[in-house]
C-alpha cells in the first residue's frame, strides 16, 4: 500500500532521523545548533524535546572534537549522525574524516568497523560568500573506505539516511542547502534504491546529462528546454559520488553516444574528470563527439548574487553546452 505524501526535502531528513532514532536507542545526533536552535537549516527542528541532550547534542564549535567523538563512538557500538553545518566547515575535521574513520577498518585488520553518517551542506546560490558555498564532495569522493551520497530528490533525502545508518563503514551525505525547501513525493512504503545506483530520471535518445544534487533539476530543466528545438537528452541522476554506478553511466552512453557532466565543484581534479575517465576506459568508441562538461568557475565563490550566478552551472550554460556538443558532432 503506498503511503505517499508531500513534503519538503527538510522535513523528509528530519523525519528520517525521527523514525531511525525511535526505532534504535544507539542513534543520537550531534553537532552545532542542532538541539536549542533546531539545526542552522531546521532538519532537527522539535528532536531536542523528544529525545533530550544526551541523544541530541549541542557541541562547541570543534569539528575535529565532535566529529572525532562520533568516530569513538561508532567503534563503541553508537550509529552517531554527526551533522557538520556547511561542507568548507568539513576541513576543520579532515584528519578525523580522512586518517581515522575511513582508514580505521584496514589499520585494525578487520577488527573495527566505523558505521558513522556525516551529513552536511554543500553548495552556493544563497550569497554566503567563499567560507560556507564551495562543492567539495569531489574531495571526498578520492576516499576509499567511505562512501558519498548526493542526496538530490526528497524520496531520497529520506531514504539516503537509513540506508547510511544501515552501513556498517562510514557514509557522508551532502545535502545542497538551496534543496531544503524543495517540495516532492515522499513514499516511505518504497524499497530505496541502494547506495551505488544512478538513476535515469529524463529517458532521451540523443544525448546524456550526469548530474548530482542541485544540478539534477537544472540538467531536467535544460533538457526541457533543449526538447523545444528538438535535441532529446537522457539525464541521469548519479546519486552517489563513491561508489560511482559505471553500469548505469556505461548503458547511457552506450544509448545516446554523446555524455555533457554537470559538477558543481571546479574543473580540476573534479568527480566529472573522473567520470570522464571511467567513460574513456570502458566506452570509448560509442561516443560521436568529444565529452563535455559544466563546472564552477575556478574562483572562490563570489557574494555579489550576479557574481555567483556567473560562478556556477546554470540551466543557461547546460543548454549552450548541449548545444555546441550536439553542433560538433
Amino acid at each position: 500500500m503506498s503511503e505517499a505524501k508531500e513534503t519538503t526535502y527538510r522535513k523528509a531528513v528530519g523525519k528520517a532521523i525521527d523514525d531511525a532514532m525511535k526505532k534504535d536507542e544507539r542513534v543520537f545526533l550531534a553537532g552545532e545548533d542542532v538541539g536549542r536552535y533546531g539545526g542552522s537549516y531546521a532538519v532537527s527542528m522539535g528532536l531536542l524535546e523528544k529525545y533530550g541532550p544526551e541523544r541530541i547534542v549541542d557541541t562547541p564549535l570543534c569539528e575535529s572534537g565532535f566529529t572525532g567523538m562520533g568516530i569513538g563512538a561508532a567503534m563503541n557500538g553508537m550509529r552517531p549522525i554527526i551533522e557538520i553545518m556547511t561542507v568548507n566547515f568539513s576541513l576543520l575535521a579532515l584528519d578525523q574524516i580522512v586518517n581515522n574513520a575511513s582508514h580505521l577498518l584496514h589499520m585494525s585488520g578487520g577488527q573495527f568497523n566505523v558505521p558513522l553518517v556525516i551529513r552536511m551542506a554543500t553548495g552556493a546560490g544563497k550569497q554566503l560568500a567563499a567560507q560556507h558555498s564551495h562543492s567539495l564532495e569531489g574531495w571526498y569522493a578520492h576516499i576509499p573506505g567511505i562512501k558519498v551520497l548526493t542526496p538530490a530528490t526528497v524520496q531520497d533525502a529520506h531514504d539516503m539516511v537509513h540506508l547510511a545508518l544501515a552501513d556498517p563503514d562510514p557514509v557522508i551525505i551532502f545535502e545542497n542547502a538551496l534543496l531544503y525547501n524543495n517540495k516532492g513525493t515522499l513514499d516511505t512504503s518504497l524499497e530505496p534504491l541502494p547506495i551505488g545506483k544512478a538513476n535515469v530520471e529524463r529517458e532521451g535518445k540523443d544525448m546524456t546529462i550526469f548530474a548530482y544534487g542541485i544540478n539534477l533539476f537544472k540538467a531536467l530543466e535544460a533538457a526541457e528546454t533543449l526538447a523545444k528545438e528538438g535535441i532529446e537528452a537522457e539525464v541521469v541522476d548519479l546519486r552517489s559520488l563513491r561508489p560511482l554506478d559505471d553500469e548505469t553511466i556505461v548503458a547511457s552512453v552506450k544509448k545516446t553516444h554523446r555524455v555533457l557532466i554537470v559538477d558543481e565543484g571546479w574543473r580540476s581534479g573534479s568527480i566529472s574528470a573522473e567520470i570522464m575517465a571511467r567513460i574513456n576506459e570502458q566506452a570509448f568508441f560509442e561516443l560521436d563527439a568529444p565529452m563535455y562538461r559544466v563546472c564552477t568557475e575556478e574562483v572562490p565563490i563570489p557574494y555579489p548574487r550576479h557574481l555567483e550566478q556567473a560562478a556556477i552551472p546554470t540551466p543557461d550554460k547546460i543548454v549552450a553546452a548541449a548545444k555546441k556538443m550536439m553542433e560538433e558532432s
